[in-house]
């Protein structure tokens, strides 16, 4: 029986919220409770955390979570500033840097006293994911890394882009989920096959929900000059197994970023599904989970 648990802790000066998805086990994996709970012949599954792109927050991992919950202990959380972890009113001395981000994660797993998992992460969340693995590769088992790539710098292009992107966080509103086909207008540029309209609707809101700062602040350091120069240079020095999943039809990253990126190192397998765009975990979930568990089995990477 898979068991979910939500729960909250203070990471770095913000209240996170996070989440277990896990079969057979109750209370929390990796909880003192659980801990005790347990004999040496029966000891938590690794773990593996996901971590969700820009606007969006752990719901739209759960189903894919629970596909993995047989093999994986799987902790999701929201990243600082989107979904249900909120920003304090009194500011935190913390930046909306990438690397800071992957500090969240590492200070997250400290807080759980979990030393080593396996990451399973999605566009700006799999970028955070390449910090993370840089700065701690003795804390990964294994990476996958879903519709990410190596972008080319154009100040033009970036200048346009930042532009629009802080209209677009600027003008939220509460009333546009009242508004019929919102959230399928609104996902139309991510996907190439329709998804559940419970999961539209999830994007919609965690998008209008989102903190202004992190929204605006990460719209600057994921696309900017400094990514363009820095991820390549990640990419290249992953010492970890790591798997590369692009979407045939993706526009917001598309597959050709995602191939170059592999292109740079041997430890990174690429993958590119068919049919599919920016969501190919909820696009075509029956291949992508494919393509993950014979990569999570491979026992030569």
């Amino acid at each position: 029986m898979t068991q979910e648990t939500e729960q909250r802790i203070t990471v770095r000066g913000v209240d996170h919220y996070y989440e277990w998805i896990s079969e057979g086990l109750s209370p929390a994996p990796h909880s003192e409770a659980c801990a005790a709970s347990h004999s040496e012949n029966s000891l938590p599954k690794p773990v593996m955390v996901f971590i969700h792109g820009w606007g969006g927050s752990a719901r739209y991992w759960r189903k894919t979570a629970k596909e993995l919950s047989q093999n994986f202990d799987c902790l999701l959380y929201d990243l600082r500033g989107f979904g249900r972890s909120k920003l304090p009113q009194t500011p935190v001395e913390v930046t909306y840097e990438l690397e800071e981000y992957a500090l969240d994660l590492a200070a997250l797993l400290d807080a759980l006293n979990i030393k080593r998992v396996y990451l399973h992460s999605h566009s700006m969340g799999a970028s955070v994911a390449a910090f993370f693995i840089d700065l701690f590769p003795e804390r990964v088992e294994k990476a996958i890394l879903a519709c990410n790539g190596i972008f080319e710098y154009d100040e033009k292009a970036f200048s346009a882009f930042h532009k629009f992107g802080k209209y677009v966080v600027q003008f939220r509103y509460p009333w546009f989920l009242k508004i019929p086909l919102a959230d399928r207008l609104f996902m139309a540029r991510f996907l190439h096959r329709p998804i559940e309209k419970d999961a539209q609707r999830d994007f919609l809101e965690d998008f209008i929900l989102a903190d202004y700062e992190a929204a605006l602040g990460t719209i600057y350091t994921s696309v900017s000059q400094k990514a363009v120069e820095v991820m390549p240079q990640k990419f290249a020095q992953f010492k970890v197994p790591t798997l590369l999943i692009s979407g045939e039809k993706d526009i917001i990253i598309p597959a050709a970023m995602g191939r170059q990126a592999a292109a740079l190192n041997e430890n990174i397998s690429y993958v590119e599904i068919p049919k599919t765009a920016h969501f190919p975990m909820l696009e075509d979930a029956p291949t992508y989970l494919q393509e993950v568990q014979k990569f999570l089995q491979d026992n030569s990477l």
